[in-house]
């Protein structure tokens, strides 16, 4: 069984090795505006079956919502909306599906890691085998929920000294009901910041509706930015970043932005599951307010590796950047973030 494994891990890495040849052959290699590095703080290692019996569909974008049908769980419709999109968006005429083996969406995503020269910060089950695998583009996050799988301290110290993990998130306490200053949290935010332990925490948009879904403890005042006003002033060196930048809150937080010069975003979903206006609108709010140089690009894969290249595109077709903001958020910005060296920085550039 163990020779199996082993040889099953050795064909897809000579996948990958002649994919890379392929891609220089047909002139990717030569395109620097397509290898010019990106990091995306924003990547899951997530099983086929992770949100149920597949294949699933999503619009890109999603133009319409389900609304909740009276006399009829929401639960229902939203499923049957996840099975054909069409019931609830008449222009939602060639959605993407995600594919039931996990291994399939593990190769799709690291090709598109490959050829875009991506870095993922990774969570989910599957983060050691995404590693495993390739190495050189996954870091490894541990996906946390206080209410759900919230180790002990003393093993969550010993994982980030050993090198287990190198991010604390994606934090999804949120989807408990959760709010970031609850006391029971307060230990791990401790051991994040004396161990330097970068953190990116949810606060924004899950699933249309998912407290009546399958998480009863959701609530949308967990998105406000502000909840973690108190935290950062308790843990002033906190190296924290907002998954969703708390969309769509964005009064709150700019407000919050201002008042902790340490607070960083990632874009994750709203990055293309929104509107493309909608998204541009409130991204362009953040840059123009002046935080530019603190947004970074994620891209919440979950199970639709494709998703990756749409967030990419919305950022790259944003009118309103220039070149070097771009870079900024898809690359500089998470570089400082993260404290990568000189030296990792030009090895990412000459990949």
């Amino acid at each position: 069984m163990k020779s199996d494994i082993i040889s099953e891990d050795q064909h897809m890495k000579t996948f990958f090795f002649l994919a890379g040849i392929l891609w220089c052959h047909i002139g990717w290699c030569q395109d620097d505006t397509n290898r010019l590095p990106i990091i995306d703080m924003h990547l899951h290692a997530l099983p086929g079956n992770f949100f149920g019996p597949g294949p699933l569909a999503f619009c890109l974008p999603t133009n319409q919502w389900p609304t909740k049908e009276h006399g009829i769980p929401y639960r229902q419709t939203f499923k049957r909306w996840e099975k054909d999109p069409t019931t609830v968006d008449s222009t939602c005429l060639n959605p993407i599906w995600s594919s039931t083996d996990s291994d399939t969406i593990m190769v799709k995503t690291l090709e598109i890691l490959e050829r875009r020269n991506i870095i993922g910060i990774t969570s989910g089950p599957l983060v050691h085998r995404y590693f495993e695998m390739n190495p050189q583009r996954i870091i490894k996050g541990l996906m946390f929920n206080l209410a759900f799988n919230a180790p002990p301290i003393d093993s969550l110290r010993r994982w980030f000294v050993k090198g287990d993990y190198q991010i604390l998130g994606e934090v999804t306490n949120q989807y408990s009901g959760i709010a970031p200053g609850d006391p029971d949290f307060e230990p791990y935010l401790a051991l994040a910041e004396e161990l330097e332990i970068p953190v990116g925490i949810h606060m924004g948009p899950g699933p249309p509706g998912v407290a009546y879904v399958n998480s009863p403890g959701y609530r949308g005042r967990l998105h406000d930015p502000l909840l973690l006003e108190e935290t950062l002033l308790k843990y002033p060196d906190l190296r924290i970043y907002i998954c969703h930048a708390g969309w769509p809150m964005i009064d709150n937080l700019l407000a919050l932005m201002w008042a902790h010069p340490q607070v960083y975003v990632d874009l994750g979903i709203i990055s293309y599951a929104l509107p493309v206006k909608e998204f541009h609108r409130f991204l362009r709010r953040i840059v123009e307010a002046g935080f530019g140089n603190r947004i970074m690009f994620g891209s919440d894969q979950m199970v639709w590796p494709e998703t990756i290249e749409v967030a990419i595109s919305n950022i790259e077709s944003a009118d309103f950047l220039t070149q070097d903001q771009k870079r900024d958020i898809l690359y500089n910005n998470a570089a400082r973030f993260l404290q990568f060296s000189r030296e990792e920085i030009e090895g990412h550039h000459s990949w």
